[in-house]
């Protein structure tokens, strides 16, 4: 999938939305995960069923069914298998944040592109060019590195200055002189839209993947004014406000209604 088609699902759509699947099964509903023999995919499938019409992205969290090992596995491989072959036109993301040297790196693009049909996959960046260009060689696939996250524990390394130039500014100029560069996305936490103008000073025409909206205090007003670009350029991910909505029967339906509000939300921005 090309920056021009995501671009045209988002007018199509009204939406710059991406739907995290993070399925913890202590935090499904009861009912489901008791009548299910494999609630990891059953709970993901039925959310993606009931919101993908809202959706641009899907972003699947690879732990959550890692920690299952085998039949983890499987589930993951089910899912994104199913959302691949029933909505094409959705954009799937392996949040899976490898990053490893380059002929290790060859596997693991080998995994989630060619075995696993993802479009793209996060990186870590820390350990260069070699460790990401590997995944760079796959047309029409994209690597979204790690820039400035959400997380507490971000200003701990991201926001260190070098020569008065922070570190995931380093990595945004960097990367860009990379082989396929054009391949790359690059996350950006929404509780961190204070530096979106800067960041798109480095990388005017890369996508973003936004996490943090909502259940991390992040502003979807914010994170849209300083971060679009001429093409919207954003994915707003939201995974527990549309997840974890609901705990009842009616959960898919709340589901729905978490994700209408910010499509809703969305749609207003776009103008």
């Amino acid at each position: 999938m090309t920056h021009q088609d995501l671009f045209d699902q988002i007018l199509l759509k009204k939406s710059f939305l991406c739907l995290g699947l993070d399925p913890d099964i202590e935090k499904m509903p009861p009912h489901m995960v008791a009548a299910s023999s494999d609630p990891l995919y059953d709970f993901c499938k039925t959310i993606v069923d009931n919101v993908q019409h809202l959706c641009v992205a899907i972003k699947i969290n690879t732990a959550f069914f890692e920690a299952y090992g085998v039949q983890g596995y499987a589930s993951l491989e089910r899912l994104v298998t199913y959302v691949n072959s029933h909505y094409p036109d959705l954009f799937t993301i392996a949040d899976a944040k490898r990053g490893d040297i380059g002929n290790t790196s060859l596997r693991y693009a080998k995994a989630f592109f060619d075995v696993l049909p993802f479009d793209a996959i996060t990186i870590a960046p820390y350990m260069g060019k070699d460790s990401v260009e590997p995944f760079l060689t796959y047309s029409g696939k994209h690597a979204i590195l790690l820039a400035l996250t959400s997380n507490e524990g971000a200003s701990d390394f991201q926001l260190k200055e070098n020569d008065k130039k922070e570190l995931y500014k380093e990595v945004l100029t960097t990367s860009q002189t990379w082989e396929n560069s054009q391949r790359l996305m690059y996350v950006v936490g929404a509780t961190k839209a204070a530096h979106l103008k800067e960041i798109r000073k480095l990388v005017p025409d890369s996508f973003l993947l936004v996490p943090g909206v909502g259940a991390q205090g992040g502003k979807l007003e914010d994170v849209f004014v300083n971060g679009a670009n001429s093409k919207v350029g954003l994915l707003v991910n939201s995974s527990r406000g549309i997840l974890y909505a609901g705990n009842g029967e009616d959960y898919c339906d709340e589901a729905l209604t978490a994700a209408t509000q910010l499509q809703q939300q969305m749609e207003k921005l776009l103008g």
